[in-house]
């Protein structure tokens, strides 16, 4: 395959965004970034107009996109169509994820996302569970009657993707430490998330295996002077990663300000809790047999609670930047970078630096989606 080498671009290559510097890309990966003088003879130039190029927007947290709830259809095409509506947001990567369901719906789920990856569906990178073993006190738009504590049968179907990443959102106060543990030693990504936990059995599912936290503040205990919850768990341990979603509903900046001043550099992790109205026209859709719709911008059931929403990854990197003051080498980290640490991908994704797929986005001034790469394969999407 030919080499093309990108060329005329702000690149975030290390920890700052860089001029004169070129990348080369063949065969899906990227070879070189270098000096733009110092570029192999043989390359096919691709000239980026000084606009910006990042590494690939990765999400761990997709419910849906392009009108389809992955609940509702646990297809290869479904799986399709959502890393397609994703896409173009700068979305390269991501974990189509389950809502609490039957185990005949996670069965298919996950036949699906190993098909997807099989046959190379672009941006699959594995499947989020979340739940169904939740805490009802905290359930926000989950089914409660879906809930139920795992059993040695269900471990190993959770945890039979073969192909790709699983993460696993649980409520430690509902599974039992072992049963942790035994996710944890199948090589499954442990979140908390729709937990009514204490700070005690937070701390101690962390010592059993979790490594992250679901929607940080959402469907969780809050910190509180003699009761820090799963919040001051969540702030305090220096090795867990967060899910942040910045969309001005979920979680109100100043909160937002507060994590990232108790988290370590590298330990926020910005996600969409995307539905199905991303990336479509149609602006409500369907879960548990219930129409939910967008109304002001926010997405929230029959009784309220907030169903997922209407955020794409741009958006979530632009308002992290307007309202978090976080320079944007560091938010393109955050939605990037760091997510792929999170889920064991860091050496190969979230990168722009030789030997890593050349997953990449590329925005204009203002930090509008231009161009995707996924695998090298570029689609413009405007500008």
């Amino acid at each position: 395959m030919s080499r093309i080498a990108l060329v005329n671009a702000r690149v975030l290559a290390g920890e700052s965004l860089r001029e004169g510097l070129a990348v080369v890309i063949e065969d899906g990966r990227i070879t070189m970034v270098c000096d733009e003088t110092a570029l192999p003879p043989d390359c096919e130039l691709r000239d980026l107009g000084g606009k910006t190029l990042l590494p690939g927007f990765i999400d761990v947290q997709v419910n849906g996109g392009g009108g389809v709830l992955f609940n509702n259809a646990s297809t290869v095409d479904a799986l399709r169509r959502i890393a397609e509506a994703h896409r173009r947001f700068g979305t390269t990567g991501l974990l189509p994820t389950l809502i609490s369901d039957d185990v005949a719906v996670m069965r298919a789920a996950i036949a699906a996302v190993r098909e997807a990856i099989e046959i190379g569906v672009p941006g699959i990178l594995g499947l989020h569970l979340e739940g169904p073993y939740l805490a009802a006190a905290r359930k926000g738009t989950h089914d409660a009657g879906k809930f139920r504590v795992p059993d040695e049968e269900e471990v190993a179907l959770a945890s039979s993707l073969d192909n790709g990443v699983t993460m696993l959102t649980l409520a430690p106060d509902c599974v039992p430490d072992a049963t942790l543990r035994a996710f944890a030693a199948r090589g499954v990504v442990l979140c908390a998330g729709h937990t009514a936990a204490t700070y005690e059995q937070t701390r101690a599912g962390l010592d059993a295996g979790v490594r992250g936290f679901t929607h940080l503040y959402n469907a969780m205990t809050p910190i509180q002077g003699r009761a820090p919850g799963v919040v001051g768990a969540a702030l305090e341990d220096r090795d867990s990663w967060c899910g942040i979603i910045v969309d001005g509903h979920h979680v109100h900046p100043a909160s937002l300000r507060v994590a990232l001043a108790a988290k370590p550099r590298g330990k926020l992790v910005l996600v969409t809790d995307a539905m199905p109205p991303v990336g479509a026209d149609d602006p409500s859709y369907v879960l548990y047999g219930d129409t939910i719709s967008v109304r002001d911008g926010v997405l929230r059931n029959a009784e309220g609670a907030l169903a997922g929403s209407v955020l794409d990854m741009a958006s979530a990197v632009r308002n992290t930047v307007k309202w978090l003051d976080v320079p944007l080498e560091e938010a393109a980290r955050m939605a990037s970078t760091y997510a792929a640490e999170w889920i064991d991908l860091g050496d190969r994704h979230g990168r722009i630096a030789p030997g890593y797929r050349a997953d990449l986005v590329l925005l204009d001034e203002e930090l509008q989606v231009v161009e995707t790469w996924i695998d090298g394969a570029s689609i413009r999407h405007g500008g």
